[in-house]
């Protein structure tokens, strides 16, 4: 069975110590939910687990995985800003990620689980907050990868937008997928929750 797991984490970004001695253990079919105040570094322990910064202490270990394969590369990482180029089009924009991110089926069925089917066309610089975000999860559906790695997935989602999140959440989770989300609200599904105290 795969299994993510953390120890001993130690976070330093600019001089100051974020965190320090973070750990967590996440299994197939499971989320986790990273809690706590603004500075508590929650945003800074999923671009650890992403290989995004470096940690100044600890370990990260994926086990069950492709042996050949690294942890970020069997990762989808979703921040806060949607990597989208505006000039594109919502179906062109879904297909150079799924090119860059090593292929798979024709991007229509995600467009059509994420809501924006009706909107392939149109370019992404037309595009709502929310829908820009609903393209950028439209990623994860695309690619398969066994962890994602979510920062405040519901941002600018409204409550179908939500609703429609949470759906892909479960369904990645029934596939024996996990789920690492740093969040300040609800996430609509079961989950664990780690508390960032901050380096104190």
């Amino acid at each position: 069975m795969m299994r993510l797991s953390a120890t001993g984490l130690t976070c330093i970004r600019g001089m100051r110590v974020v965190f320090r001695n973070a750990g967590f253990e996440l299994r197939a079919g499971e989320a986790l939910a990273v809690v706590g105040p603004n500075g508590s570094g929650k945003s800074s322990l999923l671009r650890l687990v992403a290989g995004l910064l470096p940690a100044a202490g600890g370990r990260i270990e994926l086990a069950g995985g492709e042996g050949d394969l690294t942890l970020p590369e069997q990762a989808h990482f979703q921040g806060h800003l949607d990597p989208l180029k505006p000039s594109l089009t919502v179906a062109e924009n879904l297909a150079f990620w799924v090119a860059y991110l090593g292929g798979g089926p024709a991007p229509a069925e995600a467009l059509g689980r994420t809501g924006l089917g009706g909107l392939a066309g149109l370019p992404a610089a037309y595009l709502s907050a929310g829908q820009r975000r609903r393209l950028s999860l439209a990623r994860l559906v695309a690619v398969w990868r066994p962890v994602w790695l979510l920062d405040e997935p519901t941002s600018a989602l409204d409550a179908a937008g939500q609703g429609m999140l949470a759906e892909l959440m479960r369904d990645h989770l029934a596939r024996g997928g996990m789920i690492l989300a740093a969040t300040h609200g609800p996430l609509g599904i079961e989950a664990r929750e780690l508390r960032m105290g901050g380096a104190s």
